[in-house]
């Protein structure tokens, strides 16, 4: 069943289109990865969802009609967003971070649900339980980027749109988080829309996988399959989808994207 379903959806910032007529549809219970290169309209499709650019075309959320609706309101019906750049609050403690993403909560906001919640946070994320009381300005990329995942999953979402998570993190690092980003599913009952430059990480999570070139579809399918692993080769080599060639089934899926600077 499809629990997102988007067709030719466009986006404008002022005169400019960065989307063009996108088709996609996304399983309830699975994780989509949406991969591109620098530019290639990831992040905007993820904000037109939320309605946080100029849109038009149809985007329907569990089958209710999000045109017209509010950021907000596209969030209370159980849509969370971890922006590019995390989007914490540097000021104020983990805690008060955490709590601050319980405030929009979907469902039972009594206090044994949103401590229940707290609790499966710390376990899925031990680190801001240990550096609860610090302030989120004085954490390190990763754990900063746990942070910011973690506050959206107070709110109780069904679908979870995460950007870029692995963006300024050492790859050490970045694999981490992605290793518990697999987890989210089953532990909190999520569908995840993933927008991630780095297609090694995220093929190794996802059950499928839509490339996006120029703000338009131009593969869709299996994470595993040959054809996707040739499809991202031949966008992020450059050579476009008229000149693919095929890959050797066993050659890694391309370290390109991959982050290479030092953690932040």
């Amino acid at each position: 069943m499809s629990l997102l379903e988007l067709e030719n959806l466009t986006a404008r910032y002022g005169r400019v289109g960065v989307l063009h007529g996108i088709d996609l549809h996304v399983e309830e219970g699975s994780i989509v990865a949406l991969l591109g290169a620098n530019g290639a309209g990831k992040s905007s499709l993820l904000r037109a969802i939320c309605r946080a650019v100029d849109t038009s075309g149809t985007c329907r959320f569990d089958g209710a009609d999000l045109g017209g609706r509010s950021t907000a309101s596209i969030a209370r019906l159980g849509i969370g967003h971890v922006p590019e750049g995390r989007g914490t609050f540097a000021d104020f403690t983990v805690e008060e971070n955490l709590r601050i993403g319980s405030v929009s909560r979907r469902g039972s906001r009594s206090k044994s649900s949103v401590a229940a919640d707290f609790e499966l946070v710390y376990e899925t994320f031990p680190v801001l339980r240990e550096f609860r009381r610090r302030p989120a300005g004085a954490l390190s990329g990763g754990q900063a980027q746990m942070l910011a995942v973690a506050r959206a999953l107070l709110s109780r979402p069904r679908l979870l749109l995460i950007d870029e998570p692995s963006l300024g993190l050492a790859p050490l690092t970045a694999r981490d988080l992605f290793d518990r980003l697999s987890g989210l599913r089953d532990a909190w009952a999520l569908t995840i829309l993933l927008a991630e430059q780095n297609a090694k990480l995220s093929l190794a999570i996802a059950d499928r996988a839509v490339l996006l070139s120029r703000g338009r579809v131009v593969h869709e399918g299996p994470s595993g399959d040959l054809e996707t692993v040739d499809a991202v080769h031949a966008d992020y080599l450059g050579a476009g989808s008229a000149s693919r060639e095929r890959t050797p089934a066993s050659e890694d899926p391309v370290e390109i994207g991959a982050n290479q600077g030092s953690e932040r």
